[in-house]
């Protein structure tokens, strides 16, 4: 039995197409038309839109029966996340970590995840800068690059805390960061949801909490993080559920490091 989702080939030709298509060419070549702001500090760029365009209609010929939740599509009519929970459903980021893009920065990524019944049952992380494809298929593994990965299950002395504060009250971020302070080296964050999880699997990061935990950042990311022996859950040790609006993620690179910070926060926050 392949360790690869069946529609492995299929969907990494096109993430890469869409990349060297859509996204590299527009990569530190944007103008300021073409870079909206869809809330206050949420951008959306052109490539954005044209990558999400592109990949709903590959992936819509690769199961034409399956719902497509896009983030442009969902900003444009959230109605749409009506069908995360249908039989199958494709759930797209075209261009993750888009403010890092628009600034003609790095790190951004392409994230596409499968979902069957509100569970994610595969998804890919492509980082087109390094050419990274990240893929992790539930029950089956998590890889890089075809090769498979496991997350390090050590504890360091002074683990690394990431934590990704910006959709947090004042009070939550100071509390966050005074409990972290005595026992954890606080990081900075990589504002790109397609790095942070492969960050946690090589433990350059040991933990990381998110308020938001929206499905096109993390459903893909989730996965391959579990997948690869790490843990990311809700804080209440539920799992994660593309399609479960509720706020509150901890991913770290261990279940220890998982429990440890659980206990730590305890409902503090």
């Amino acid at each position: 039995m392949s360790s690869f989702h069946p529609l492995h080939a299929e969907v990494s030709a096109l993430l890469r197409q869409t990349a060297e298509r859509i996204v590299m060419p527009r990569f530190r070549n944007l103008s300021s038309n073409d870079i909206e702001e869809k809330a206050p500090n949420d951008l959306v760029t052109i490539a954005d839109k044209q990558s999400e365009e592109a990949l709903s209609l590959g992936l819509a010929a690769l199961l034409p029966n399956a719902a497509i939740i896009g983030e442009e599509a969902h900003a444009a009519d959230p109605s749409v996340m009506a069908h995360i929970k249908d039989d199958q459903a494709w759930i797209i980021d075209p261009i993750d970590g888009t403010g890092n893009y628009a600034r003609g920065e790095t790190p951004f990524g392409i994230i596409i995840a499968l979902a069957e019944q509100n569970e994610t049952v595969a998804g890919w992380i492509y980082d087109p800068v390094r050419q990274r494809l990240c893929h992790a298929y539930r029950g089956h593994g998590a890889y890089i690059d075809g090769e498979q990965v496991k997350a390090n299950q050590q504890r360091p002395e002074r683990p690394k805390a990431a934590l990704a504060m910006r959709y947090m009250t004042d009070a939550q971020r100071q509390r966050a960061q005074a409990l972290v302070a005595d026992d954890y080296e606080l990081v900075p964050i990589p504002n790109c949801a397609a790095e942070q999880y492969p960050l946690l699997t090589a433990a350059d990061h040991h933990f990381t909490i998110f308020e938001r935990s929206l499905p096109w950042d993390h459903a893909a990311g989730v996965l391959f993080l579990n997948e690869a022996g790490g843990k990311v859950a809700r804080w209440d040790g539920s799992a994660y559920r593309p399609g479960d609006d509720r706020k509150g993620l901890l991913g770290a690179s261990n279940p220890q490091i998982w429990a440890e910070v659980t206990e730590l926060f305890n409902h503090k926050l």
